[in-house]
């Protein structure tokens, strides 16, 4: 029998909501300089670490971690440098 805790519906939001960022940025319904892309990313990276928290796994927490990190940067420069249409 398979135990879904709580922590996995969590890490399985953060997997959908990094997968629709990434589908919505292929078919072109969004752009990789839309903060909304890199909020969805930094979103869904944090919920999979907090799942990770509960059932660790070295390789999805390093590729996790970046993810995030490199979202953060995403949300600034988008901040920082708004593009002007």
């Amino acid at each position: 029998m398979i135990d879904f805790m709580w922590y996995d519906a969590v890490g399985n939001l953060g997997v959908i909501l990094i997968l629709a960022a990434y589908l919505l940025l292929q078919t072109k319904k969004m752009s990789a300089e839309d903060i909304s892309y890199s909020l969805m990313n930094g979103l869904g990276a944090a919920l999979v670490l907090v799942s990770l928290y509960y059932e660790f796994n070295l390789s999805a927490f390093i590729i996790e971690v970046f993810w995030l990190l490199i979202s953060i940067y995403g949300v600034v420069k988008s901040l920082r440098d708004p593009v002007t249409a």
